[in-house]
């Protein structure tokens, strides 16, 4: 049995399986993505979606989806599923479907009269390839498969239609075709491992429309090209392998390569091989370097969640070269001691006044991990953040007096929280943010003992009077003995902000930590009392009047939730350690509760892995991208230090 498995009665319900999601991805930057019954949902979903370097390095959707039609009999059964104005599904294909699992590589098996038809497809590792094996399990007699692709080439973010500069001609080529329909792009190479005969009979089909973007406020329907169909006669036991790639390849090698690169993945048999398999789709190897991609199926490499995810994605697979590949990409973007927020090359966008801070701490753990080269290779860059901080830097980012940070830039959100409606922060938290402040306070104590450790007495006798002044500051600044807990950011206009949100939390976790431990057991308290979930920490309490419990509706209605109340599950991250820093053996048992109370989202929203959020309210339905790095690194990271530490318990 399978660990995740979906039968034919929660498949044939569309409401249920329209709501469930795969994601494949592979070193190159290419993914897969759509619903366990291959009905596209999203203009994100598509069967080869990859980075186009000519035009600007975005991804492009190649292969939207392909249509199978089983003719046996004289009978044709179309497998395929689309939506179309008013509900309307065509053709009906998932009716077909007996069963989907998911251990390896997505699995589907389709009963059509007589015929067992299963289909299992995947991406090859570091090329911009798409593998679909079809395999006839049962058939009476000999049958034929007309197979059908939906072309796209546009940008994941946009929509296509029926026009007259789309280039609909057709080149053949050993066992298929190849088509480029615009210039820029690279040709789509189909083939099949057997004979097949291409018909070529070019049309558009109008109106697909995508039930997740409509539900999310945006344009939803789109014409798909289709060059024509692939007839191929086939038999009982046959095995049939279609490739789809931005290069023509030798179709006699498509069932080995197909069969090697299924042999070298990791099952996802159990709760912790399912996170170990979504962590390693983040990783994106590319010539700019390597980098940790956010969250699929729309967000790109983010600096600040590149720190936060690295330690549980690469660490706790002993993966030190692929930490320092990582590190040094990020380092080599660096400006100004600012690390790019978001962004691609020349257009990089540094208003993130977290990230450089979170590098620091992505040092320690590579560190605790045995990076022993952390001083001579990253010590230089360390040293240059601190500095710019202090002088001051782009964003109004600079260091008062106190010692503090102070940031603040008119219509910018510059911490993590950085949602905006209209030209206006949602949650705005300009001034000193807590979270900046307990961060910059860990990250001197820490570079200050990499300068004792290279003897570095410039750098020394400069920052070495700090700690006990940013301390001093920030207890005065932020501590509300009547509340007992953190302000959330102080400003010279607005005073203290006492909103309980998780920031204060980031306070309690860090390796170096200016409160005591009364101090830190109170901010966990109220945190655990009105923040903590099943799925997450709440961004604000319940009981804030600015709390929103869903997140649903157009982008505005959305960001107006992102940050008020929405969970996230990143943050059971420095909930976790904090805990388990202030109650050690006597919390260990509630931390396990949490984190592996989430396996049950395993058969949820994306298959086999985490999202980015989930409502506030129960039942804490999940949303945002239907996988994230950060959700997955986090709790990768807090599995390994219950492992490292308590595994005896």
């Amino acid at each position: 049995m399978s660990y995740i498995k979906f039968e034919k009665g929660q498949i044939v319900n569309l409401e249920y399986s329209l709501a469930r999601e795969i994601i494949r991805t592979n070193r190159a930057g290419s993914y897969a993505s759509t619903t366990i019954v291959e009905c596209n949902t999203r203009k994100y979903h598509g069967l080869l979606i990859c980075p186009v370097d000519e035009l600007g390095g975005g991804r492009y959707v190649l292969l939207s989806s392909l249509d199978v039609t089983v003719v046996n009999n004289d009978k044709s059964f179309n497998i395929g599923i689309r939506k179309y104005k008013g509900d309307y599904f065509s053709p009906k294909g998932h009716k077909y479907i007996e069963e989907f699992e998911t251990e390896s590589i997505p699995v589907t098996v389709f009963r059509v009269g007589n015929v067992m038809l299963k289909m299992e497809r995947l991406l090859v590792h570091y090329e911009e390839q798409l593998l679909v094996r079809y395999t006839i399990l049962d058939a009476p007699e000999p049958m034929k498969l007309l197979i059908r692709p939906f072309l796209a080439f546009r940008s994941i973010h946009e929509l296509t239609h029926a026009n007259l500069f789309a280039n609909t001609k057709i080149e053949l080529i050993k066992n298929g075709i190849k088509s480029k329909m615009y210039d820029n792009f690279p040709s789509l190479h189909m083939q099949f491992s057997t004979n097949a005969e291409f018909i070529h009979v070019p049309d558009w089909y109008l109106g697909v429309e995508y039930l997740e973007e409509q539900k999310r406020g945006y344009d939803y329907s789109e014409d798909l090209f289709t060059p024509g169909f692939f007839e191929l006669k086939a038999k009982k036991g046959d095995s049939i392998v279609f490739s789809a790639s931005t290069h023509e390849e030798k179709p006699s090698g498509f069932k080995a390569k197909f069969t090697k690169t299924v042999a070298g993945k990791i099952p996802r048999d159990n709760f912790i091989d399912c996170l170990r398999n979504a962590a390693q789709q983040f990783v994106e190897k590319r010539s700019g370097g390597t980098l940790i991609i956010a969250g699929y199926p729309w967000f790109g490499s983010w600096g600040r969640d590149t720190f936060i995810s690295l330690p549980g994605i690469a660490l706790v697979r002993h993966k030190l070269a692929l930490y320092r590949e990582v590190l040094d990409t990020q380092v080599n973007r660096m400006k100004d001691g600012l690390f790019p927020n978001m962004g691609t090359a020349g257009h990089y966008a540094f208003n993130s006044v977290d990230a450089p801070l979170w590098f620091f701490w992505a040092l320690q753990q590579y560190t605790n991990n045995g990076g022993s080269d952390c001083c001579e290779r990253y010590g230089a860059a360390a040293k240059s953040v601190l500095i710019a901080y202090k002088n001051g830097t782009g964003f109004n980012i600079h260091m008062r007096e106190n010692g503090l940070i102070y940031a603040d830039a008119p219509g910018k959100s510059l911490t993590w929280m950085d949602a905006v409606v209209n030209g206006v922060p949602v949650t705005p938290r300009r001034g000193y943010a807590v979270e900046i402040n307990a961060l910059w306070y860990n990250a001197i104590c820490f570079v200050l003992e990499m300068a004792k450790h290279e003897k570095d007495k410039k750098f020394i006798k400069e920052f070495e009077y700090l700690p006990k002044l940013i301390k001093k500051s920030f207890i005065e600044l932020f501590w509300d003995e009547k509340a007992g807990y953190l302000a959330d950011y102080v400003n010279d206009e607005e005073g203290r902000n006492l909103f309980v949100r998780p920031n204060m939390v980031i306070a309690v976790s860090l390796p170096y930590t200016m409160l005591d431990k009364e101090q830190m057991k109170k901010v966990l308290d109220i945190a655990d009392k009105e923040l903590v979930t099943p799925r997450g920490l709440r961004t604000l309490s319940p009981g804030n009047k600015f709390y929103k419990g869903t997140y649903c509706g157009n982008q505005e209605e959305r960001d107006k939730a992102y940050h008020q109340g929405t969970v996230w599950p990143w943050l059971y991250g420095p909930f976790c350690e904090g805990w388990l820093k202030v109650f050690g053996k006597q919390g260990m048992q509630k931390i396990k509760n949490l984190i592996y109370g989430l396996e049950e989202v395993m058969s949820e929203h994306g298959i086999s892995t985490l999202s980015e959020i989930h409502d506030g309210d129960p039942p804490h339905a999940p949303r945002g991208a239907i996988s994230q790095a950060w959700s997955i690194g986090e709790v990768l990271r807090i599995i390994d230090l219950l492992e490292k530490n308590y595994s005896d318990l």
